[in-house]
């Protein structure tokens, strides 16, 4: 995410908070009882440095991988188990939505731009320019409307049928991971140390949280009640559920470090982490730890497939995403 980088300087203090909690169970992917088991690897060929977000096309089997360092979105067949066509050339490709309804990608860039492409022959045909920094997307399950975090504090809603900018809400700070909820948004914005609630229809911020002492909230995710917010901070590691009226917190678990994706599952939580594990969370306390590779820290939780994506940085061997099968909880 982009906002990792303008906070390098805090890694030191990062790496020595993370770990995970001793009490839970570790496991690799391949042993019989881990919640999580390898199904197999996709190779990311000629693909270095850093990995962000991904997104998938359910109908079409397909999963879209931007490769922020590479400069590259890779489009994964999945039955076949491989790249079936890159799109090259780009400037910091970091958020990637698929839209159903009209059979395009959407792919977010560092330099502002958010771009679409036609699934026919994965060409160009729009380019929307929001300033800088254009990171997370997200798609509105009401109208297909598309909402992308950008520059040093904003959300811009996309009109994907006329490729234009219909609403714009800004705050202080950039914005990492955010939810949707109707026409509003939970949006974390480590550099204002702080959580935002905001009424997208009505343009306007309606409420601001302050971190504390917890700081390098990036993933978030929505309970699907929709009474409270589940974030992950990096400093010090930690799971925290938030009442979404208040912002008080309601429950706090150590995590593994470095996480960069939030995903809830029935009555638990996964937390993709960079530290190189996978944490299972339930009832507010970490019940597994799954090994993955270091620098794993972002992924993708399919539920129609029972289905975790972690993409797997190239350290010590070719990047890949890893498909792990997700066990129902006992």
């Amino acid at each position: 995410m982009g906002a990792a980088c303008r906070l390098f300087a805090l890694a030191p203090l990062v790496l020595a908070s993370a770990g995970c909690t001793a009490s839970a169970p570790s496991f690799k992917a391949t042993d019989a009882r881990s919640p999580l088991s390898l199904e197999r690897t996709i190779p990311l060929p000629a693909t270095q440095g850093r990995i962000d977000h991904l997104a998938i096309d359910p109908a079409g089997a397909q999963l879209f991988v931007a490769e922020v360092a590479n400069g590259t979105v890779d489009i994964v067949d999945l039955k076949a188990g491989k790249v079936v066509h890159r799109i090259a050339g780009l400037k910091g490709p970091q958020g990637v939505a698929w839209l159903p309804r009209i059979k395009q990608l959407v792919v977010a860039c560092q330099d502002g731009s958010v771009r679409f492409y036609d699934q026919k022959d994965w060409r160009e045909i729009a380019t929307v320019t929001l300033g800088s920094d254009s990171d997370d997307a997200r798609v509105d399950e009401r109208d297909g409307r598309v909402v992308i975090g950008y520059g040093s504090g904003g959300l811009a809603t996309i009109d994907p049928d006329t490729h234009r900018i219909v609403s714009r809400v800004t705050f202080a700070g950039h914005p990492e991971g955010f939810s949707l909820i109707g026409g509003r948004a939970f949006v974390n914005v480590p550099d204002d140390g702080a959580v935002v609630a905001v009424d997208r229809d009505g343009g306007k911020v309606t409420a601001r949280w302050p971190t504390g002492l917890h700081r390098l909230n990036f993933p978030m995710a929505l309970d699907p009640s929709g009474r409270s917010i589940l974030i992950a901070y990096r400093l010090p590691a930690t799971l925290m559920r938030l009442d979404a009226r208040t912002g008080k917190t309601l429950a706090s678990v150590s995590i593994c470090g470095d996480s960069d994706d939030l995903f809830v599952d029935g009555e638990r939580e996964i937390v993709v982490c960079g530290a190189g594990h996978v944490d299972i969370v339930r009832n507010d306390r970490v019940a597994a730890t799954v090994e993955t590779g270091k620098g794993a820290r972002t992924g993708l939780f399919a539920p129609e497939r029972r289905t975790l994506f972690v993409a797997v940085p190239a350290r010590g061997g070719p990047a890949a995403i890893w498909v792990l099968r997700v066990r129902d909880a006992g």
